[in-house]
């Protein structure tokens, strides 16, 4: 029964208001700050219109996002919410890290979702040497599903955050040229999403966290250039999760080959001891091998 209440439950919360997302036009080094002032904007706007609407919850995340220190590459707060947030000076960047989320990430989880983004850019910053300068995108730019939810066992939201992250892609690239190399740090769900963008996306790493498997029988299947890594957490739950992958009628259940297996194919690094949510934990094992990845020092990783 608790499975069934909480969809239910989710589906029948109000619609919170909230104005259209802002039109800023082609987004490149010179135009970043005019976009990051627009998406400020109207996140103030969603954060009165939430208050009037009496979700206060809602109305403090986005009052927080409008700060004047938030880089908003994106911003909408209609539904349960889409953010694409920009930590580091991403014009000059030689080394970014996007954060693609998992299940159960929306504008009202979003605070948990930044602090991991936050934990790696400050790692980042203290291990880079001083020639190189880093940038994270926390890219929440797409509908996830919920973790108690058919959905979780489908691509089909995969698929739609697919096409959205390629489009992403190319627009980060159009704000740091050929110069930047970049990394996808894919956390459980997300890493189904970015295994469907893989090979259209110009990235150099693409590293698969806690992930439930990607719909792909090995890292070649991705069709990509960039390296494959994969790693999982000994307490993490998703360990647990069988990894099959099932054809019923019209859609697939499940995603097959679990990728931190010798099968799937990927580079393994170690993870420690954390569990599902423990990937970007300020001290972790797995936060530095993720530093050391986005950084280019991949001979640095510890194996897993």
């Amino acid at each position: 029964m608790a499975a069934l209440v909480l969809p239910l439950s989710a589906a029948a919360r109000p619609r919170i208001p909230a104005p259209a997302p802002a039109r800023t036009g082609p987004v490149t080094a010179a135009t970043l700050e005019g976009v990051y002032a627009a998406h400020r904007a109207n996140a103030a706007w969603a954060s009165r219109m939430a208050q009037e609407h009496g979700d206060r919850h809602r109305a403090r995340v986005e009052r927080a996002l409008a700060a004047p220190s938030r880089g908003l590459l994106s911003f909408d707060g209609r539904g349960e919410g889409r953010a694409v947030e920009v930590f580091g000076d991403l014009a000059r960047a030689d080394r970014v890290a996007v954060l693609v989320p998992g299940s159960d990430t929306s504008l009202d989880t979003y605070d948990r979702f930044r602090a991991g983004a936050l934990a790696l850019h400050r790692r980042l910053t203290a291990q880079a040497p001083a020639t190189t300068t880093t940038a994270v995108v926390a890219w929440l730019g797409y509908d996830t599903p919920g973790t108690v939810s058919a959905a979780v066992l489908t691509t089909d939201r995969a698929e739609e955050g697919a096409a959205r992250l390629r489009e992403f892609l190319r627009t980060l690239h159009g704000v740091t040229g050929s110069r930047a190399a970049v990394a996808l740090l894919c956390h459980s769900y997300g890493s189904v999403v970015c295994a469907r963008a893989a090979e259209r996306a110009s990235v150099d790493d693409l590293v698969l966290l806690g992930s439930p498997g990607t719909g792909a029988d090995s890292a070649a299947d991705l069709h990509t250039r960039a390296r494959v890594w994969a790693a999982r957490g000994s307490d993490d739950w998703v360990g647990e999760v069988p990894h099959i992958r099932a054809d019923l009628l019209v859609t697939t259940v499940g995603f097959g080959t679990d990728p931190v297996s010798p099968a799937y194919g990927a580079r393994v690094f170690a993870a420690g001891a954390g569990g599902h949510s423990d990937y970007f934990t300020p001290g972790s094992v797995a936060l530095a091998n993720l530093a050391r990845i986005v950084l280019g020092d991949t001979s640095e990783v510890s194996r897993g």
